[in-house]
């Protein structure tokens, strides 16, 4: 194998071994408490612009399949782990872990104590970083880290939203889907219960939306600050009165913003797919798949959306809804992949809101 190094920002130098692509790779250093899953996680575009890191110590031995997808490849920037399995072995496995990352440019490092590096950015934050299996010395590197912008400044949502209309399933009724960087399993979700789903660029213009004729919008998840997507905020304002929406994850942030609630950017985010989430209402508390680094602040009660569903490791805000309009909208994963199942009723819900409509 060959020699690899993660650099971050505070001087933190690591060696360790190299696998995937020979290249240098930036982007914010973030962990994620999944046990399985590593797939799906390279490969959801809400990973963009960061550095995954496993913290469940053996990675790869069950290979990687193309039906596992999220997207159309990896979009995380570089993959950090404990312990590459190199031989794996499943019987869906078509290629193994390294040659997953080598097929898609993308840099991986192992023999890293992960657990450390945790307990770092738990103590101190995310930080910014870059792996490389190129000959660029410490010091270079770090100026070169240091140099990079703050995901906060980074326009991520453009890097993976479709260049096009998308048409998926039939039924009879119509959901357009604002692509902030969907996940394929939301799409999956919606096509199995029967309905049409149409995917749009995340800047259409209410009025080609509106052209659809569609019976509700989803505007999905996605990397980044949710403050940079203007242009969606914007959207969601203007159909606030023609339509149900729901929102999942950076739509949640969106939608939120949409209605003057504040969002701030978290220590270390929620990345796993074991996170506990209570139901105000029915006091019920499910166990969900999360991957967000930013949170919503509803800190006015004069404010025309409530707060639905909190985090029970951390009281953040998990859920909420309009208080007059077929508007709601949750901060994780109702369609999991990797994860729980516990919340695939919200699209059985939703779905019944646009029948109603």
């Amino acid at each position: 194998m060959m020699e690899a190094k993660l650099v971050l920002e505070d001087g933190t130098v690591i060696h360790g071994k190299g696998f995937g692509s020979e290249t240098t790779k930036f982007g914010e250093l973030i962990f994620c408490t999944s046990m399985t899953g590593y797939v799906e996680s390279l490969t959801d575009p809400s990973y963009k612009g960061h550095i995954l890191m496993m913290t469940y110590p053996l990675i790869g031995n069950y290979g990687v399949n193309p039906e596992w997808y999220q997207s159309d490849g990896i979009k995380a920037e570089g993959l950090v782990i404990r312990e590459l399995c190199q031989q794996p072995s499943h019987y869906a496995c078509e290629s193994n872990l390294s040659k997953f990352l080598e097929d898609y440019g993308i840099p991986g490092i192992c023999e890293v104590d992960t657990r450390a590096l945790t307990i770092k950015i738990r103590k101190i934050g995310s930080l910014k970083g870059a792996i490389s299996t190129e000959d660029i010395s410490d010091k270079e590197l770090l100026s070169m880290v240091r140099e990079y912008p703050d995901i906060t400044e980074i326009d991520l949502v453009d890097e993976v939203s479709t260049k096009k209309p998308k048409f998926f399933g039939e039924g009879n009724r119509t959901l357009v889907i604002l692509d902030c960087g969907v996940k394929r399993n939301i799409i999956r979700s919606f096509v199995e219960r029967k309905t049409q789903v149409i995917l749009l660029p995340y800047h259409a213009a209410p009025t080609e939306i509106l052209e659809y004729d569609p019976d509700a919008v989803l505007v999905s998840n996605g990397p980044g600050d949710p403050r940079r997507v203007k242009n969606v905020i914007y959207t969601i304002k203007k159909l606030s009165n023609k339509l149900p929406i729901f929102g999942i994850c950076l739509g949640h942030q969106l939608i939120s913003l949409a209605f003057g609630a504040k969002i701030f950017k978290m220590k270390f985010g929620h990345r796993g797919s074991n996170h506990p989430v209570k139901d105000i209402e029915s006091g019920e508390v499910y166990i969900t798949s999360q991957n967000h680094g930013f949170a919503v602040d509803i800190s006015s009660s004069d404010l025309p959306i409530e707060i639905t569903q909190i985090n029970l490791n951390d009281g953040t805000i998990e859920g909420i809804k309009h208080k007059e309009l077929p508007i709601l909208s949750v901060q994780y994963h109702p369609e999991a992949g990797p994860g729980p199942y516990d919340t695939r009723w919200l699209f059985d819900k939703f779905i019944k809101i646009m029948d109603e409509y």
